[in-house]
């Protein structure tokens, strides 16, 4: 049977051997064409990438839009709110105003003087509250005679701002009986629409009594300025060189407010109301402006600076303590830790981004200010700017906050540009006799130095876009902190950005000037996030030109 044919497992194993010797054609993955529609799966991946970015850029390109549409009738909106402000005469009664609210700041100041006074005099083994409280008799009496000195200042505030308040009541109400006889004519209502009587308001015989004030005003302001003179000039002498030199820098504030009445009467005097308010001036006064005052009786403002301080200022105390923290982390896990370490440390690091914001703020309002406030308590602290305290709700409690969100940022993208280092370079630093700190501090992070000023750029951007945190636990008081007490301004409130969106946008009519205010925010808060980012890529750039 040699010469017969093969049985069937001889013929199937002779089929095997020639179908693996006969060549199949083989083309690699994204050259393979998808069936029914001619496409290999690199286009596909292209196709798909492509698209998500192309979705991306769209996007921007409709939020930016969008920003800048509702934003931009802002100008034109505040441009006749302060026509309106200097029409009426408000402008012209501000000035007055100012002058009173600056004596009523210098007498908050001989009130905060007092208050130091008294617990220095009542401290540990000092005077009773009684006899403490008789020995600053004299110097009660010399605040009440300083407090009282602006009163005829104030009496002519009031008489005045009635009278401007009258003109603004007048001119708004013929808005609106316009406004109401434009709707009845689209209607067709045209009886109706002839019914409706609007006065025009002669603002020139209207301003008059303001005008007519100016005399009276001169007068006063020099029995003022010579009553504050010999008050400055007897103010009472504190036993204490601190408080002493309190009681001069009062003196020394005096004077200069005293010096800025003949340029109060010279503004008064060249004031016009029919001035137009240039484009420009409704710009600045949105950019520079020191106010964010709505739904006022008075006149509303719309100035972003202390709204950009706060922001700014809840970044900085956010920074400072996330920056050492997170990239300190990244180093001594990337460089130092044992494996159990950082099977450790990195999850637990990394777990905090999962809190969600808005408990995090109820912790800084429950425990974390409360707990803040009660140290700043301490005597032994009392050396600390700003401590004692009592707003527990400020820029320290909300930076504290922020820098624990931001710190999960920072270190995952400082540990990713550390690994990212050649290990060459740590080698050959060994090698030639380094040390393992020396290679950590001098080789390994200068070469990921790009790397980590990306992370912190991007926990700066985390912390300015942060909005719940801010919202719970800044304050919410719009207003420049003092910073003429250094670095204790850190222990008061303010308001952000971010905050004021989100606590107003809900409440405002749309299209109206505070809408469209809000809405220049968030465009000044974009252009700010743009400018950080473009100045990091500089920054990373130059320096990868340098190293190179």
């Amino acid at each position: 049977m040699a010469g017969g044919p093969a049985s069937w497992p001889q013929r199937a194993v002779s089929q095997l051997s020639s179908s693996a010797s006969a060549p199949t054609p083989q083309f690699p993955i994204h050259k393979r064409r998808l069936r029914f529609l001619g496409l290999t799966v690199e286009d596909c991946i292209k196709s798909f990438f492509g698209g998500n970015a192309l979705i991306s850029v769209v996007v921007l390109g409709l939020i930016t839009f969008f920003l800048v549409k509702e934003g931009a009738g802002f100008l034109g909106q505040n441009r006749q709110n302060l026509a309106i402000y200097r029409l009426a005469g408000l402008e012209f009664v501000d000035h007055l105003r100012r002058q009173s609210e600056d004596h009523t700041a210098l007498t908050r100041y001989l009130s905060d003087l007092r208050l130091r006074t008294l617990n220095q005099w009542t401290g540990p083994g000092g005077l009773t509250l009684e006899a403490a409280n008789a020995r600053l008799a004299e110097f009660d009496d010399y605040a009440a005679r300083f407090g009282d000195a602006a009163d005829p200042l104030r009496g002519m505030v009031s008489d005045l701002s009635e009278v401007a308040t009258a003109i603004k009541t007048k001119f708004l109400v013929n808005e609106d009986k316009k406004e109401e006889r434009r709707q009845l004519l689209a209607e067709g209502k045209v009886a109706e629409a002839g019914a409706v009587v609007i006065t025009a308001v002669d603002f020139p015989a209207e301003l008059r009594p303001l005008r007519d004030s100016l005399p009276a005003y001169r007068e006063a302001n020099r029995e003022f300025s010579t009553r504050l003179g010999a008050l400055l000039a007897a103010a009472p002498r504190l036993p204490e060189p601190e408080l002493q030199r309190r009681m001069d820098r009062f003196a020394e504030l005096g004077r200069t407010y005293v010096a800025t009445f003949p340029g109060i009467e010279r503004d008064l005097a060249v004031w016009d109301h029919a001035r137009p308010v240039s484009a420009a001036e409704a710009f600045t006064a949105f950019i520079f402006g020191r106010q964010w005052l709505t739904a006022s009786f008075w006149q509303d403002w719309y100035g972003v600076v202390p709204l950009l301080t706060g922001s700014f200022l809840v970044a900085l105390v956010a920074l400072s303590l996330a920056v050492p923290l997170g990239v300190g982390a990244a180093v001594y896990v990337n460089q130092i830790a044992s494996q159990r370490e950082q099977r450790f440390i990195k999850p637990g690091i990394e777990f905090i981004s999962a809190f969600p914001s808005v408990v995090l703020g109820f912790f800084g309002i429950a425990v974390l200010g409360q707990a803040l406030r009660a140290m700043s308590q301490l005597p032994w602290l009392s050396w600390v700017p700003g401590f004692p305290y009592s707003e527990r709700l400020n820029i320290l409690t909300a930076g504290c906050l922020l820098a624990l969100i931001a710190v999960p940022t920072i270190f995952t993208l400082a540990e990713d540009a550390l690994n990212n280092v050649p290990r060459a370079l740590k080698e050959a630093s060994l090698a030639l006799g380094a040390s393992r700190l020396q290679t950590t501090i001098r080789i390994i992070v200068p070469a990921s130095l790009s790397g980590i000023i990306s992370a912190v750029l991007l926990g700066l951007g985390r912390v300015v876009g942060e909005t719940m945190v801010v919202l719970l636990c800044a304050g919410n008081r719009i207003a420049i902190p003092d910073f003429t007490q250094g670095l204790g301004f850190i222990v008061e409130p303010v308001h952000t950005m971010t905050g004021i969106i989100a606590q107003e946008m809900g409440e405002v009519v749309r299209g109206s000037i505070h809408y469209r205010a809000l809405f220049m925010v968030g465009l000044v808060l974009f252009i700010l996030s743009l400018t950080i980012n473009y100045a990091a890529q500089h920054i990373v750039r130059r320096y990868r030109i340098s190293i190179g």
